[in-house]
């Protein structure tokens, strides 16, 4: 495995190429590092799935590199899709749509579904550009760590948990540290309205304002049946080895995760300070990650309140915490 610190041209068309030859390239989106492999390639993928240590009925997101690709991998497109995908793409948006004969079972996990995406950092669109010039259509890549984990948002992370499971032709290719720091809003279009299956930083409101349809909401009612399954959907996820607890007072010896406006208890370590929250959300993961590497056995988190990517923020560590 290489780590690429600094990324050329060259760089990238070498990365497409190891991409294209079966290689897995983790690479930086706006959200946290992806671990990517070609979406075509079904050895590729397995491989994505044995590093990760992922059970095989998860479905992985497709990222594409415009959605004048959307074509390629999904049938039945709704225009409200075409909307939100003119809105915000390049962006923090994951479409699950009716899926065409290029979406295999090896990505869709069996469903009849596949997500696409089109990040906005730009390596991953230099790196899928050059994709498409080596003869790819998409870069299926879920959130480069091991399953369940708290995810990476910076290129360290995704070395320090995965360097021993990758093999000597895998690469990382470092874009500094992610901007967002939460993973993408998922979004069903499959039925006649929009329905949040994951939330992100693109929220209700602007989904609403880009549709003018009623939204279903995230965590809405739905037999098991019905139910697409996606990434980050489990109870238990996103959890560092330390316990995470919510909304308590921290003790001496816990890790505290606050507000800046919530002064730190004696003898307490203090892990973030964030004063809004777009700082909250981006900084989060490294926190969590950070009392690990101090070998804390408690983090306490005081949670931010609020709507839209304060919300994500709660699921996220609702799902950290969960015993």
């Amino acid at each position: 495995m290489t780590l690429f610190s600094v990324c050329t041209t060259d760089t990238l068309a070498d990365a497409a190429k190891a991409l294209r030859a079966g290689s897995l390239v983790a690479f930086p989106t706006e959200t946290v590092y992806g671990l990517g492999a070609d979406a075509q390639n079904e050895k590729a993928v397995a491989r994505i799935y044995e590093v990760k240590g992922r059970p095989a009925d998860h479905p992985l997101i497709v990222h594409i590199d415009s959605m004048e690709r959307m074509d390629a991998w999904s049938s039945d497109i709704p225009e409200y899709a075409i909307k939100l995908a003119r809105d915000y793409w390049p962006g923090p948006m994951t479409l699950v749509l009716k899926r065409s004969d290029t979406a295999k079972d090896f990505i869709t996990g069996g469903q009849e579904t596949v997500g696409l995406r089109v990040p906005a950092h730009p390596l991953a669109l230099g790196l899928l550009a050059a994709f498409v010039d080596a003869g790819g259509l998409g870069i299926a890549a879920p959130s480069a760590n091991r399953f369940g984990a708290v995810s990476p948002t910076t290129a360290d992370a995704v070395q320090e948990e995965l360097e021993e499971y990758m093999a000597d032709s895998d690469l990382i290719l470092d874009g500094g540290p992610s901007l967002v720091g939460v993973e993408s809003t998922i979004i069903d279009c499959t039925g006649d309205v929009p329905k949040i299956l994951r939330l992100g930083a693109i929220t209700h409101e602007m989904i609403t304002e880009t549709t003018g349809l009623d939204v279903i909401d995230f965590g809405s009612s739905t037999s098991d049946e019905d139910q697409i399954r996606v990434s980050g959907s489990l109870e238990s996820h996103y959890s560092p080895k330390a316990k995470v607890i919510l909304d308590v007072i921290a003790e001496p010896g816990d890790g505290l995760i606050a507000p800046d406006q919530i002064p730190t208890p004696n003898g307490v370590v203090r892990l973030m300070a964030p004063s809004t929250i777009e700082q909250y959300a981006r900084d989060l993961y490294r926190a969590l990650r950070s009392a690990d590497q101090q070998g804390l056995q408690v983090v306490v988190v005081l949670q931010p309140g609020g709507d839209g990517l304060a919300a994500a923020i709660r699921d996220r560590l609702k799902r950290a915490a969960h015993e």
